[in-house]
């Protein structure tokens, strides 16, 4: 299958999640908007960090986040992680977005962020992340 893209190379590995776009999720003039992408980018690190601490875990930062493109109505949003940094307590998990063009097919990285996870017990305290399971 040929995947065309726009400058950044498509990942090659699978990704953590997929969403298509809808108009609910749009601004008056058809993009989408920044915070539906960042919730499904949290969504996405979250399940990563998830597979990482094997343990409940809430989100404590976005340390970075950069808008590459638009993301439109009907596009198809993938979410690409991966590893940043394992401490103590927390996951740090590199999440790049990439929509494929409803109307073009065409593949572009529309956003990349950072986002920082801790492990946390049953009364909301950090508990350390087993390196085991890392």
């Amino acid at each position: 299958m040929m995947i065309t893209t726009e400058q950044d190379e498509f990942p090659s590995h699978p990704p953590i999640m997929q969403v298509i776009a809808r108009q609910e999720d749009a601004n008056p003039t058809g993009d989408i908007f920044g915070g539906w992408l960042l919730g499904q980018m949290d969504i996405a690190g979250a399940k990563h960090a998830f597979q990482v601490a094997n343990n409940r875990i809430v989100t404590v930062g976005v340390n970075a986040m950069t808008f590459k493109k638009p993301v439109f109505v009907g596009d198809e949003v993938f979410f690409f992680t991966h590893v940043e940094n394992v401490g103590h307590t927390s996951v740090t998990i590199k999440i790049d977005s990439w929509a494929k063009r409803h109307k073009t097919q065409k593949y572009v990285k529309v956003t990349q962020g950072s986002y920082t996870f801790v492990s946390i017990d049953e009364n909301r305290k950090p508990i350390p992340i087993s390196k085991s399971e890392t």
